[in-house]
């Protein structure tokens, strides 16, 4: 028996620098392909393209893919790409993603690799940018895919990288199903065991992560409520059914859920109206008014719960005046939930890559993310990554979704190293 404890300590001892050695590796090739990535990421800033436009994106991710020596398959929910790389030892499926394409949005920092894409939108002429950050995303996991490539004899399992089309949504009426949803009805997501991903964040510092467990981003909903009434002139508003005020009323009652149904110690929710649409002259009361908005929620639960309380306020307020409320909710996307058993094991990995003093445990963001599909296909975790300058005020650099986004470049070997790292130990833990 005393022999037997040297020999186990050799073995823990062994099976641990094993580990050491591939994340050195990592760490080593992450630093001398930097220069490659950003030139990468720089490429694909200045040539911008829209949801399921992604061609000349996807076209040099999957020849990259392929110079790597991966199965590559293209054309995937339109434009999107997958790689497989297999590794020299038995082990689990692990899959990365990262989302590629581009808003319409006309950019003004002042880059030299500035986009200057036009493009129609909506019938109006507009400016193409990656205004969302998704250029740094293809290229730190092109990034990955070389590492991994480079060392695909001492892996123990499979990765599979997703290079998604179409995260922002598509910019037609006729397209019902796009993005990750599509990506994972055609099969992506077949045979994976842990799915990881990441997002640059313009207001988080570099050197920075932030994650949070289980219903981390909101599902977003679209909310349409047309409120019919009864037209009359507006001198004798006595003669109507008033759908404005009613309308009115209707606005300031779906509050109520946030402060009276919706648990706020749990988690918060967002009901907004963004327009109205009634009514052409001042001394006309309309027949109909339109309202439109965004509902965000976390968890199916509270989805649930708030989708049922907007139905029975909007149609019974309209019922007390006299007039009909219809209200239709399209399912966007869902929450996006990272796995607590999955972010309880990797916990350690996100400090060990960027210092425990680096790591940051988030609020919960309304914002929110495609992701979620294929979370509900594998455990996944889903983490933000620093894209703002250091020292920078988070307060006064420029959001997501602006003209004016800047992201700092200097974050991309993390952000590397972070899915890397991730990937290897869920396949030494598995």
């Amino acid at each position: 028996m005393k022999k037997a404890v040297p020999i186990l300590l050799y073995m823990v001892s062994h099976l641990a620098l094993g580990q050491s050695d591939l994340k050195s590796m990592v760490d080593e090739k992450t630093s001398s392909i930097e220069d490659q990535v950003i030139e990468w990421r720089r490429d694909f800033h200045q040539h911008p393209e829209l949801g399921n436009q992604e061609t000349r994106t996807a076209k040099i991710v999957a020849d990259h893919l392929r110079s790597l020596g991966m199965e590559v398959q293209e054309e995937v929910a339109v434009t999107g790409v997958v790689g497989i790389l297999k590794g020299g030892k038995p082990g689990p499926t692990v899959a990365l993603r990262a989302d590629m394409d581009a808003l319409p949005v006309t950019e003004r920092t002042d880059v030299p690799f500035k986009s200057t894409v036009r493009t129609e939108y909506n019938g109006q002429e507009t400016g193409v940018m990656h205004a969302c950050g998704h250029d740094t995303h293809v290229a730190m996991l092109m990034g990955v895919a070389k590492v991994f490539a480079e060392m695909k004899d001492e892996l123990k399992g499979t990765v599979k990288f997703i290079f998604q089309p179409a995260e922002e949504g598509v910019f037609s009426p006729d397209v019902e199903t796009w993005g990750a949803k599509q990506m994972v009805e055609e099969g992506v997501m077949e045979g994976v065991d842990a799915i990881f991903g990441l997002h640059i964040n313009s207001q988080t510092e570099v050197g920075k992560i932030r994650y949070r467990s289980g219903p981390a981003m909101a599902a977003v909903d679209n909310l349409k409520i047309r409120v019919k009434g009864r037209q009359a002139h507006g001198a004798a508003p006595w003669a109507s059914v008033d759908p404005i005020v009613t309308s009115a009323q209707i606005v300031t009652g779906l509050q109520t859920i946030l402060s009276r149904n919706v648990n706020i110690t749990e988690s918060p929710a967002v009901v907004t109206i963004g327009a109205i649409k009634g009514g052409v002259r001042q001394n006309i009361i309309p027949e109909e008014v339109e309202m439109i908005g965004t509902v965000r929620t976390f968890g199916d639960d509270q989805q649930e719960l708030v989708h049922k309380r907007i139905a029975e306020i909007a149609e019974k307020i309209a019922e007390s005046a006299g007039a009909k409320a219809e209200v239709t909710i399209e399912k966007i996307y869902p929450s996006t939930v990272n796995d607590p058993d999955l972010t309880s094991r990797m916990e350690a990995t996100l400090k060990e890559v960027a210092g425990e003093e680096n790591v940051i445990y988030s609020d919960p963001i309304t914002g929110a993310e495609d992701f979620s599909y294929y979370q509900r296909e594998a455990p996944g975790l889903f983490f933000f990554l620093g894209g703002m300058p250091k020292g920078a005020d988070p307060t006064e650099v420029a959001s997501h979704h602006t003209p004016d986004l800047y992201l700092d470049e200097g974050g991309f070997v993390l952000g590397m190293r972070t899915l890397a790292y991730l990937t290897l130990d869920f396949m030494e833990q598995n």
